[in-house]
């Protein structure tokens, strides 16, 4: 997006536009110089109107989410005329939500009613960078929160380490915001760290042979867990396995931070019970499927 004029509107009024699907095409022979004075003059009427509709109602910042030629750049600027050029969709959607307005197709369907409030619009540049953000604040409908994650951007082997561990926190903020719905959904959990997949390993081993193959498949998970946190991971199993045994406490797991107990509860590692579920679920429906396959047909054979 490209933010044009001014950087700070307050009590902004929002005219957002969006192009139709379908478009009109046409062609114009231009041959001799008149003609084409007759077209720019025709452009130049055309955008001081598009411009002049959005004055009328009360337009103080258009959001549009394709783009517009130097000539309508050069037409806001001379009016003074705040503009935000190619706007994602999704994006667009999300501000007309939170600013109560609504999208129009076209400048001829814009009226008063259908703009958005906003008690402040700024624009804020980031550090030494040219990249830019535009901040939409003090909406009446807005109830969202936004999370920034930014990396330094370069070749260095170490600025590579850096990237990644970016990535590895998008992830972990995209798994974590999943578990607001389902603690919605059913506010049960189990204590994490591995505890409950240890705590099932030890009742499933008192069960058939095709079940303890299921137990031992389990403990997969503390297992990982010991080893991501730099702990010996047939170690660290064995011992909660016989914490949890001799004192029967069912919360004891992995402790991955290294705070020098295994207790979760203390630690508040807690996991959805809905979460848990579905990853107990998703593994045994992988398994059958294997399971159901009679032959393997491997690429040199084909």
């Amino acid at each position: 997006m490209r933010f044009l004029v001014d950087k700070d509107i307050a009590d902004a009024n929002i005219a957002r536009t969006r192009a139709t699907e379908a478009e009109d095409k046409a062609y114009v022979d231009i041959d001799t110089v008149e003609k084409f004075e007759t077209l720019h003059k025709q452009e130049q009427q055309y955008f001081d109107e598009m411009v002049q509709k959005c004055k009328d109602v009360g337009a103080t910042l258009v959001i549009c989410q394709w783009g517009f030629d130097d000539e309508a750049n050069h037409l806001l600027i001379h009016r003074n005329f705040s503009a935000v050029r190619w706007a994602g969709s999704v994006e667009l959607e999300l501000i007309a939500i939170a600013t109560g307005g609504r999208i129009v197709p076209r400048f001829q369907e814009l009226t008063s009613e259908k703009l958005g409030k906003a008690g402040l619009v700024r624009e804020k540049s980031f550090c030494t960078t040219k990249e830019r953000m535009l901040y939409i604040e003090h909406c009446a409908n807005s109830k969202a929160v936004t999370i920034f994650v930014r990396e330094i951007r370069n070749e260095d082997k170490i600025v590579q380490v850096i990237a990644e561990l970016t990535e590895e926190t998008k992830r972990s903020i995209h798994d974590a915001l999943y578990v607001a719905p389902n603690l919605i959904r059913n506010n049960s959990f189990v204590y994490g760290g591995g505890a409950d997949e240890v705590l099932k390993t030890q009742w499933f081993l008192y069960l058939q042979h095709p079940i303890r193959a299921f137990a031992e498949a389990l403990d997969s998970v503390p297992m990982a867990l010991a080893e991501n946190s730099g702990l010996y991971p047939i170690e660290t199993l064995s011992a909660v396995k016989s914490q949890q045994i001799n004192e029967n406490i069912t919360f004891y797991g992995i402790d991955c931070n290294d705070v020098g107990i295994n207790d979760m509860r203390e630690q508040n590692v807690f996991e959805t019970l809905i979460g848990k579920q579905q990853q107990i679920l998703l593994a045994t429906q992988v398994i059958k499927l294997i399971l159901k396959i009679d032959g393997v047909i491997s690429p040199s054979k084909i």
